[in-house]
């Protein structure tokens, strides 16, 4: 049993497709396709470096800090989850099941785990962690890139669940090496 084979009969067995399916159709109305397509593009990281610029530029020393650490996160992310990728080769929902549309095109091959939200829960966690005024910009705007990689039919929710583990995983130890900064008050 080949890998694509081995990830349709979980798919199936966990009903998950079916809320990928859901999701998918419901992002067949145009203006919710527009809307989750542009908010796709911002994180493939339009907004992810045009933060760490504005961070760097008017955050004071502060700001440069958080805007370097950003982008160490960020490499770390690109590194992880190309690996896990290459590894799992697990196939895009529109690849794997008849009725999922990709309503934009992958920047990769396979599907599990999910870059744009890896990126983005790791790169909000570490700028929140410097900025925590900015929780009320980042957190809604992650939680919109990881929905719109369901809704466009590019991961299943599993994708996207363990992406963010493995992105909230990464900004803790990233911001447990960095003495002074942390998540936690106090």
């Amino acid at each position: 049993m080949n890998a694509i084979e081995r990830w349709n009969r979980l798919e199936v067995r966990s009903g998950e497709w079916r809320v990928c399916l859901a999701a998918n159709r419901w992002g067949t109305r145009r203006t919710i396709a527009r809307f989750f397509c542009a908010v796709s593009r911002a994180g493939d990281g339009v907004f992810w470096y045009s933060l760490m610029a504005v961070l760097a530029l008017f955050g004071g020393s502060r700001g440069a800090q958080a805007a370097l650490h950003m982008a160490v996160v960020g490499i770390v992310a690109l590194l992880l989850y190309r690996n896990l990728k290459k590894r799992t080769c697990r196939p895009r929902p529109f690849r794997a099941h008849h009725g999922i549309v990709a309503h934009i095109p992958p920047l990769d091959e396979y599907s599990f785990p999910s870059g744009h939200t890896l990126h983005a829960v790791s790169f909000s966690l570490v700028a929140i962690a410097y900025f925590p005024m900015l929780a009320v910009l980042l957190l809604p705007f992650t939680l919109l890139v990881a929905a719109s990689r369901v809704i466009l039919g590019l991961h299943f929710p599993s994708d996207v669940v363990a992406a963010a583990v493995i992105g909230s995983g990464l900004a803790s130890v990233s911001l447990w090496v960095v003495p002074g900064v942390t998540l936690l008050p106090g």
